[in-house]
């Protein structure tokens, strides 16, 4: 019998910025196809921010990217507003009695952007861009989260931002049923509210502000470049270029965060679409 394939779109807001993380990304779906035998999984890149390319509900998992820049550059722009039409079309789709639901991820520029369309925090500049592998510390909610219960406290993760997401409207958390799940590392100055950094909006979203794909071979060779390795030296010094290399050299510090978070939940959305089709009785897709 043949199974229903499981289709992923991937939404890149890199605005054609050369990157790795879509580089990981596809490399971390295209590991799930046939993880389950006979469960293929298929997916398509989207140019969302630089083409305004932006799927409609055709897809059963949607992962949506980080990117450069500030998470207000597209307001009011073609691309945004197709871009939140497809998250509320989504969320719709979620409160009917579906037995099959949609499932979305969201990464670092467009974890800033979910907070922006959910209304969940303040969305602000940071006064100190946020750069290298850094701890990031489980809230009491984690406990129960399984994207995050084998991990340790604190765990690491790749984290490169110059905005940042804080003061959680608690009333707005409540009424979505929403959790935080980790929050940043304290800050030198007391006075700086620590910025949240991942978030269960719903059992079918959820969001990282750091960048869960990032695998350590990559951001050597990235960081190694003579240019790239300028502009760390130019704004933070030697000494913090050399404690990032050194973290990356010992691949520990992400490599578990990597193979744990976006593969959890990757797998555990194919589970649960393919228990949904098994009650639909879908063998075959006919879009």
């Amino acid at each position: 019998m043949k199974t229903t394939p499981i289709k992923i779109a991937i939404l890149d807001l890199y605005n054609n910025e050369p990157n790795q993380g879509m580089r990981c990304l596809r490399e971390i779906v295209s590991q799930c196809d046939q993880k389950i035998p006979g469960q293929a999984v298929e997916y398509r890149v989207y140019e969302t921010r630089y083409l305004a390319e932006t799927p409609g509900l055709e897809y059963d998992i949607y992962i949506s990217s980080g990117g450069p820049g500030s998470p207000f550059d597209g307001e009011g722009t073609a691309w945004e507003q197709k871009y939140f039409h497809l998250l509320e079309q989504i969320w719709n789709y979620n409160q009917q009695p579906h037995t099959r639901k949609k499932y979305v991820f969201f990464i670092c520029h467009s974890f800033q952007m979910m907070a922006r369309f959910f209304k969940l925090a303040t969305v602000q500049k940071r006064s100190k861009r946020s750069f290298g592998i850094l701890p990031v510390h489980k809230t009491a909610n984690a406990r129960e989260e399984f994207l995050l219960r084998d991990l340790p406290e604190p765990y690491y993760a790749a984290d490169f931002r110059q905005f940042e997401v804080v003061a959680p409207d608690s009333r707005r958390f409540e009424d979505l049923q929403a959790q935080i799940l980790s929050i940043e590392t304290p800050r030198k100055d007391p006075g700086l509210e620590r910025a949240l950094m991942a978030i269960r909006i719903s059992d079918e979203m959820v969001g990282t502000q750091y960048h869960p794909e990032a695998d350590p071979v990559s951001m050597l060779y990235h960081f190694r470049q003579p240019d790239r390795k300028q502009q760390v030296v130019d704004e933070y010094g030697e000494e913090k270029y050399e404690e990032m290399i050194a973290q990356l050299e010992d691949p520990a510090n992400i490599l578990l965060t990597r193979r744990t978070i976006l593969p959890g939940f990757l797998m555990d959305a194919i589970r649960k679409l393919q228990r949904a089709n098994g009650k639909n009785g879908i063998v075959k897709r006919n879009d």
